[in-house]
């Protein structure tokens, strides 16, 4: 899967084949969760919430790039 951002133990995806809401994966070695993109709040999973807030910080900035890369790899004919 595309990997949109790495930080210090963990990444976010932005997957294709997905189902609405727009969201994107939070992935560490024991945590995997979905969150939207609009809302920035866990929609399905868990993480740390050291993991979650350093991603909403970094995401807060950036919601209008990962809704277009959601988009080029979910939109459908």
């Amino acid at each position: 899967m595309p990997t949109f951002k790495t930080f210090d133990g963990f990444r976010l995806e932005v997957r294709s084949r997905e189902h609405n809401p727009p969201h994107f994966h939070i992935l560490g070695p024991d945590h995997h969760a979905l969150v939207d993109i609009q809302t920035l709040q866990v929609i399905e999973g868990t993480c740390s919430r050291k993991m979650l807030a350093e991603t909403v910080a970094w995401a807060a900035d950036k919601t209008e790039a990962l809704m277009t890369e959601w988009r080029r790899l979910n939109e459908r004919d």
